[in-house]
């Protein structure tokens, strides 16, 4: 991927997280460098951030030679995002008010890259008044932030406080990373600035009984990449999402529903939009009956299960009164793809349709190949990541209301 990152761990027992999340991002290709903090020290070592990192690891502002080649701004401006994990509430308040008084807070003041945040701290700590608007001050100022996680803490309580898992925060940093992580980029003119979108992501699962449900392998990757990819040329996006184990894309709203019915009610109830992206994998057939007590297995051959038809998402918002400007479906196949793809465009009554063939790994897989079939055109997109995809369609959304 050829991406870094700055990691900045601090004080507080989570800083043992953020050990794995240097290992899952190296899995993933993405280098880290690291500061460690005083109280980071308390908890994790500087050999084993280095053991992992395979690389130096910085905690002393006053280290002389490294200051004497400004080490804190060559640090702070060196990689493609800065991550503070575990970020308590001393590290949230001290960079909510430009404290610059050891390394951790002085490359956190000069960076000229957008900085992510992974609080973990105690729940009356997070929830305190004083926490909760350095937050909103650090986000105003365009800071990602992952998690924190209900659960129990260390201290023995239970809330919103525990740090977000690794794979989870690798997940957030590399969707970020899609993007344009510079401060100056935040500032630059955004092309669907005052546009709203709805996109609709991940597999529905229909229930059969308490244990039981139909779904499909839907992983809802491309979905929330282009949720991300929208939002970061912005859009105001609605992500309304089955369920799935991805990261939630950064600055969305997002619903996140089971069933056909629930995904069409909350797409409903998301209109007005000038755009609506339909990329949920949703189950054209429910059971007719749900029971109530798990279905025992017949002695004489399979139990019979009555389905009947679930609603058209795509072909209702198309024929809603309060139909967006622009309509995207997808057309996952595995044979006959544009073929298949036109017709559906046609039956659907949608403005484009994006085709992709699935018979490989594309379901669940990193990466697609997509065909963008219009009344009038048919844009082949090379196969690339499903990140690189959805920022393709998003710059070409935005061309459609000649804002590129």
């Amino acid at each position: 991927m050829n991406k870094s990152v700055l990691l900045i761990i601090g004080g507080g027992i989570a800083a043992y997280k953020s050990l794995l999340l240097i290992r899952e991002l190296a899995r993933r290709g993405v280098d880290t460098r690291v500061i460690l903090t005083k109280g980071g020290t308390q908890f994790v070592t500087p050999l084993s951030a280095q053991a992992l990192s395979g690389s130096t690891v910085y905690t002393d502002l006053w280290d002389l030679t490294a200051e004497s080649e400004m080490g804190h701004i060559e640090l702070s401006r060196n990689s493609d995002l800065v991550v503070v994990a575990p970020a308590t509430a001393n590290i949230l308040a001290k960079a909510a008010h430009g404290v610059a008084g050891d390394l951790a807070t002085t490359t956190l003041l000069a960076t000229d890259k957008r900085i992510m945040f992974a609080p973990a701290m105690n729940v009356r700590m997070y929830e305190s008044a004083a926490t909760q608007a350095n937050i909103e001050t650090l986000r105003e100022r365009g800071a990602l932030f992952v998690g924190p996680d209900a659960g129990e803490m260390a201290c023995g309580e239970f809330g919103d406080g525990r740090m977000a898992e690794p794979d989870v925060i690798a997940d957030a940093i590399l969707s970020a990373l899609q993007g344009d992580m510079t401060l100056d980029g935040l500032k630059s003119h955004k092309p669907l600035t005052g546009r709203r979108a709805i996109v609709t992501a991940g597999p529905t699962r229909e229930p059969i009984d308490p244990v039981r449900y139909l779904s499909n392998h839907s992983s809802g990757r491309q979905g929330y990449a282009i949720a991300q990819a929208l939002a970061d040329l912005g859009a105001e996006v609605e992500l309304v999402t089955g369920p799935t184990s991805i990261a939630t894309p950064l600055g969305t709203k997002n619903t996140t529903i089971e069933t056909a019915l629930e995904m069409r009610a909350a797409v409903e109830a998301a209109l007005p939009a000038d755009i609506f992206v339909s990329v949920a994998a949703v189950a054209d057939w429910r059971p007719a009956e749900r029971t109530s007590k798990k279905t025992q297995k017949p002695v004489d051959g399979p139990a019979p299960l009555q389905l009947i038809e679930n609603p058209d998402i795509l072909r209702s918002v198309c024929e809603s009164d309060k139909r967006p400007e622009l309509v995207v479906g997808f057309a996952a196949e595995t044979h006959d793809v544009v073929e298949l793809a036109r017709a559906k465009r046609l039956r659907k009554g949608c403005d484009w349709i994006v085709a992709n063939d699935v018979s490989g790994d594309v379901m669940g897989g990193q990466e697609n190949e997509m065909i963008i079939v219009t009344e009038t055109s048919e844009d082949r997109l090379p196969r690339q990541s499903k990140q690189a995809a959805a920022q393709a369609l998003a710059r070409k959304i935005a061309n459609h209301f000649g804002e590129i």
